[in-house]
C-alpha cells in the first residue's frame, strides 16, 4: 500500500469516530443538565402603567328608598269636653297632610294637625301660658287667623281658634252644662260670703269696742315721734345756749389774763433793761467809757408777772372746767332723750299688742276675720275655676308635628274603633335612603357629603349624606348588624323615585380637583425609614426605586407625587 493512501484512510477513520462521538454526546445529559432543562423559566416582572386622571374615593351603601322622618303619632288626651269612650268617627287617610287640616274625627270632633316642636300635653284653656300656646299662636297666624303671639291663651287667641273651627265646619269647645252649673254655684258662694262679711263688719263698727285702745296707740305713736325728734335735734347741737354763754365768759377771762401777763412781762423787761444815756465831752474820735447806773428794784414787777401767770392758769382751768361741764351735760341730756325714745317705743308696742289682742279676743272681731277668710276662699275657688272656664282646646284635638306638610304613611285605627294608642305614622314629604356601613368606613363620613344613588335600571340621582350613627336611626326600624353604623341620604330630586326601591348609594369621601398621577396601591412600598417608594422598570427586568408622596386612595389606586411621569411602568409584583 502506498503511503498516501494509508494517510487518507487514517484521516477518514478519525473523522468518522469524531462524528459518531458528537452524535452520541447530543443525546447523553448529566443529572444536573436534565434538572436544569426541566426547571420553570425565570419569572418576569408584573408592572402597571402610571396614569394621569381624576381620582374619586367613595363609600358604598346598599339601602332602600323610603319617605324620610317616620313619626308615630297618638292623641295627647280626650277629644271633646268629656272623658266618655273615645271612638274614631272618621279615620285618617293615607297621603299628603297640610297644616291646619283635620287629621281625623273622634266622637264627631276634629283633630287638627299643626306645626310645632312642643307636643300637645294639656287642655289649653283661657289664661293658659307656655311655649305650647306660643306655637299654637304662630300656627294660627301662618294659617291666616291673626292670633297675637303672646304665649297666653287670651281673648285674641280664642277668637282665632273659633274662626279656625268655624272654617272647618265645627264649633270650638265651649263649657259643658256641668261646668256652667259649677261656675254658677261658685259665683253664688262668693256673694253669700261677702254678705256675711258685710253684716259682721257692720256689727263691729257699731260696737267700737276697741276705740280707746286705738286712741292710746295713736297717742303713743305721737309721743314716739316727738321723742325721736327731740333726740335728733339734741344730737345735732354740740352745746346749749347756756353752755355757750359760760364758755364765752371763760374764753374772755382767759384772754384778759393773757393780756395782763403780757403787760407785766413787758414792764419787767423794760425795768431790767433801761435805755443807755448818751456820751458827753471828750476828744473827738476817743472811745466813750460807759457809766455805771443805779440798780432798779424789779421785785414788785416780778411779783406782778407771777400773779398774772397764776391768774391765766386759773382762767384756763375755769374754761376747761366749763367745757367739761358742758360735755357732761350734753351726754346726760342725750341719755335722757334716748331713754325717753325707748320708753315711747315700749309704750307704742304695748298699745299695739293690746289693740291686737283686743281685736283677736273680741267675738265680733273673730267673726269678721272668719268672714274675710270665707270670702277669700270662695273667690279663690271661683278664680281657679274661671281660669279654665270658657272656650278651650281639649288635649286630643290638636296634634303638633315637627314638619308640615307631611305624609300619612301608616293607618293604625279604623272608623268605629276605639282610640287608645297610636293612630297613624307620618313621614316627611321627601325621600331618604336608609342603610348602614362598616364602623371603620363611618369614620370617613361627614354630614353634607355629596353622594349618588343608582337604581337597578342604571339611572343615577344626585344626593347628600344627611345623618350618621344615632342621628340616622329611625324609630321602629331594625338595628343595624354589629359593627355597622346607620346612615341616611337625601336625594336631590324625588322625580322618578318610588318608596321601597332597593338602591346602591355611593358617598364621595374625597376627590382630586384635577387629573393627578395614580398607581395601584400594591405598587407603593413603605421602607423601614417610613418613606413611600415605587419600583420603576427602566429596562427589561431592570428597576430602580423612586421616592414618592402619596395622596388620595380610591378603587385600589393611590395618588403619587414624585419623579414619575405618565406612562412609566411601576412594579406591582415580581420574582
Amino acid at each position: 500500500m502506498r503511503p498516501r493512501n494509508l494517510l487518507a484512510g487514517v484521516i477518514a477513520g478519525v473523522v468518522l469516530v469524531a462524528g459518531a462521538g458528537w452524535a452520541v454526546s447530543t443525546r447523553l445529559r448529566s443529572p444536573a443538565d436534565e434538572a436544569a432543562r426541566r426547571a420553570a423559566p425565570s419569572a418576569s416582572l408584573i408592572t402597571a402603567a402610571v396614569e394621569r386622571r381624576k381620582l374619586v374615593s367613595t363609600v358604598v351603601v346598599s339601602g332602600t328608598l323610603e319617605y324620610g322622618s317616620p313619626l308615630p303619632i297618638s292623641l295627647a288626651g280626650v277629644v271633646g269636653g268629656t272623658s266618655e269612650l273615645q271612638r274614631a268617627t272618621r279615620a285618617p287617610h293615607r297621603g299628603r297632610l297640610k297644616e291646619g287640616a283635620v287629621l281625623m274625627e273622634v266622637n264627631g270632633r276634629p283633630v287638627f294637625a299643626l306645626r310645632g316642636s312642643v307636643p300637645m300635653h294639656r287642655t289649653i284653656a283661657p289664661g293658659t301660658k307656655g311655649d305650647d300656646v306660643r306655637q299654637l299662636q304662630r300656627a294660627l297666624r301662618r294659617l291666616g287667623y291673626g292670633a297675637p303671639v303672646t304665649g297666653v291663651f287670651d281673648r285674641g287667641t280664642i277668637s282665632a281658634v273659633t274662626r279656625m273651627y268655624t272654617k272647618k265646619g265645627y264649633e270650638a269647645q265651649q263649657p259643658t252644662l256641668v261646668d256652667r252649673q259649677q261656675y254658677d254655684t261658685l259665683r253664688k258662694a262668693v256673694q253669700t260670703a261677702q254678705e256675711t262679711l258685710a253684716t259682721e263688719q257692720q256689727t263691729l263698727d257699731q260696737g267700737r269696742d276697741v276705740l280707746p285702745l286705738k286712741i292710746k296707740l295713736t297717742n303713743a305713736k305721737v309721743d314716739l315721734k316727738s321723742a325721736e325728734r327731740a333726740l335728733k335735734e339734741a344730737e345735732s347741737q354740740e352745746t346749749t345756749p347756756e353752755d355757750e354763754t359760760k364758755l364765752a365768759a371763760a374764753d374772755a377771762a382767759v384772754r384778759a389774763a393773757e393780756e395782763k401777763l403780757a403787760q407785766a412781762e413787758q414792764e419787767l423787761a423794760a425795768a431790767r433793761n433801761p435805755p443807755t444815756p448818751p456820751a458827753s465831752g471828750g476828744t473827738s474820735g476817743a472811745t466813750a467809757t460807759p457809766q455805771p447806773t443805779a440798780s432798779t428794784d424789779t421785785s414788785l414787777l416780778e411779783m406782778r408777772v407771777e400773779n398774772a401767770r397764776a391768774d391765766l392758769a386759773a382762767a384756763q382751768e375755769a374754761r376747761d372746767r366749763a367745757s367739761e361741764e358742758a360735755r357732761q351735760a350734753r351726754e346726760k341730756r342725750l341719755e335722757e332723750l334716748r331713754r325717753a325714745v325707748r320708753t315711747a317705743k315700749e309704750a307704742k308696742a304695748t298699745a299695739e299688742q293690746a289693740l291686737r289682742q283686743a281685736r283677736q279676743l273680741s267675738p265680733t272681731r273673730l267673726k269678721v276675720a272668719g268672714a274675710r277668710k270665707d270670702v277669700a276662699a270662695a273667690k279663690g275657688m271661683l278664680a281657679e275655676f274661671a281660669r279654665t272656664y270658657g272656650t278651650s282646646i281639649p288635649p286630643g284635638e290638636v296634634v303638633f308635628l315637627p314638619k308640615l306638610p307631611a305624609r300619612v304613611e301608616k293607618i293604625s285605627v279604623k272608623a268605629g274603633q276605639q282610640v287608645q294608642n297610636e293612630i297613624a305614622t307620618v313621614t316627611g314629604s321627601t325621600f331618604m335612603v336608609t342603610g348602614s356601613v362598616e364602623a371603620t368606613e363611618s369614620d370617613l363620613l361627614r354630614t353634607g357629603m355629596e353622594a349618588s344613588i343608582e337604581l337597578d335600571s342604571g339611572k343615577t340621582y344626585k344626593a347628600a349624606l344627611t345623618a350618621i350613627g344615632d342621628q340616622a336611626k329611625i324609630p321602629g326600624a331594625e338595628e343595624p348588624p354589629n359593627g355597622q353604623q346607620p346612615v341616611l341620604l337625601t336625594p336631590a330630586s324625588a322625580k322618578g323615585l318610588k318608596a321601597g326601591t332597593a338602591v346602591t348609594a355611593r358617598v364621595t369621601v374625597g376627590a382630586t380637583k384635577s387629573p393627578v398621577l395614580v398607581v395601584p396601591v400594591a405598587a407603593v412600598i413603605t421602607a423601614a425609614d417610613g418613606k413611600a417608594r415605587v419600583q420603576v422598570e427602566y429596562a427589561t427586568d431592570k428597576t430602580k426605586e423612586v421616592e414618592v408622596r402619596t395622596g388620595l386612595t380610591a378603587d385600589g389606586n393611590v395618588e403619587v407625587i414624585g419623579a414619575l411621569k405618565e406612562g412609566d411602568r411601576v412594579v406591582v409584583s415580581g420574582a
